[in-house]
């Protein structure tokens, strides 16, 4: 006899199978699930910058990619905030009757463009708040690229790593988190596991080229950076958590702020170059991928940073470092060196010391069971005749009234 099959033609078996699997998923915050991906689009956009700018011909324009990425995700951000839009001024519940639907306003008065200018770009709509963090990821940028001209490859990307904890200070700081000794021990050994795994490249490049800088200046630079990464993240988190305002319009203008900064810093250093050989000079298809990943990556950290923090973002970068290696290892013929090795295992521990749940001191344990214990006791129990529990405090008199009403 052939058993009952669902509407799709599914059995009844595979239908609760999906739904099991559809639970767990559903289960899943979505901030572990937006860590995951940071992770994987991380290390994704890792390998394929090291593709496209290792290709012979003439190299693209970093500046040139990041315009088309920050436009972009202006692009997405948008399209995605018009649609709901859309969706919340016509949509109307399924399997509405004909005469509610007629009740539906006009799906031709959902948009004003004046509306969605006061919206995004207003005052009232704490644009300006915005353009905060925009100001302070560019000048990180650009002490970068300060630092590293100035120190060797290996000192950089050792002292660079201080952002962790100066990321971790300013959450302290800024946004009242609490972190006890074991996070603030995996902070450090995450700092120095990521610099352990990238100083070996470092040295191996370090005999490349001369360094002809001031060391003191290169220090300076890095350490400013640090900061500003730092209070970047976590004023934007500020920005996010503490307004009621959609993610998708905070994107918006981040994005827009973004793309200004970009375009200007684009002409500024990169003018010749395009006025020579075009904007889209050494464009190939591994470069469209460098930008569409890089385009997914500002918006998965807005998620990242609304639904977990900047701490929690810096620890799936770490392990993106990780991944990105190990992937390295098999496509690009990297040689794994004991540093990495050390460097990984530190990463791996500091993980698995931040993920483990705080345990409540024994006085708020105390205090916490004695609260339930008063709780309880004031609790009042009715059984099924409607006379209270001999355990209540409940006094003569109102004993009295509720045998008067049952009789």
């Amino acid at each position: 006899m052939v058993g009952a099959q669902g509407s799709d033609g599914r059995s009844p078996k595979e239908l609760a199978r999906h739904h099991t699997i559809r639970s767990m998923v559903s289960s899943i915050p979505i901030k572990y699930v937006s860590l995951f991906i940071l992770m994987i689009q991380n290390s994704a956009l890792v390998l394929t910058m090291r593709y496209s700018r290792t290709r012979p011909g003439i190299p693209y324009l970093t500046s040139a990619v990041v315009v088309l990425a920050e436009m972009l995700k202006l692009i997405v951000s948008t399209s995605v905030h018009l649609y709901n839009q859309y969706k919340e001024h016509t949509g109307s519940p399924a399997g509405s009757n004909s005469a509610l639907n007629e009740l539906r306003p006009s799906p031709s008065g959902w948009f004003s463009l004046s509306g969605f200018i006061k919206e995004v770009f207003s005052v009232q709509s704490g644009f300006l708040k915005i353009c905060i963090p925009a100001i302070l990821y560019t000048l990180q940028n650009n002490l970068q690229l300060v630092a590293a001209s100035q120190l060797d490859a290996a000192t950089f990307q050792v002292t660079y790593q201080g952002k962790i904890l100066t990321t971790a200070l300013l959450s302290v700081a800024l946004l009242r988190q609490q972190l006890c000794r074991r996070k603030w021990a995996s902070l450090l050994f995450l700092t120095i596991g990521v610099a352990a795994v990238q100083v070996g490249p470092a040295l191996r490049d370090a005999g490349k080229s001369e360094q002809t800088g001031s060391r003191l200046v290169g220090f300076v630079s890095v350490a400013v950076s640090c900061v500003l990464s730092g209070l970047a993240g976590v004023y934007f988190e500020l920005v996010l958590k503490r307004s009621a305002t959609s993610l998708w319009i905070r994107n918006i203008q981040l994005s827009a702020a973004s793309l200004i900064i970009a375009s200007f810093g684009d002409y500024i250093w990169d003018g010749r170059a395009i006025r020579e050989n075009g904007f889209f000079q050494g464009f190939t298809p591994s470069a469209v991928a460098t930008i569409l990943l890089s385009a997914c990556g500002g918006l998965i950290v807005a998620v990242v940073v609304k639904y977990a923090d900047n701490i929690m973002k810096g620890f799936a970068t770490s392990l993106s470092v990780i991944l990105s290696t190990i992937v390295s290892v098999m496509l690009f013929d990297f040689q794994a060196t004991i540093f990495f090795l050390e460097g990984a295992s530190l990463v791996f521990l500091a993980t698995y010391l931040y993920s483990v749940p705080e345990q409540p001191h024994p006085s708020e344990q105390e205090h916490s069971n004695q609260d339930l214990e008063a709780k309880l006791s004031n609790e009042v129990y009715i059984y099924e005749d409607g006379r209270r529990s001999a355990s209540d405090s409940v006094n003569e008199s109102e004993q009295h009234d509720i045998d008067l009403e049952e009789t």
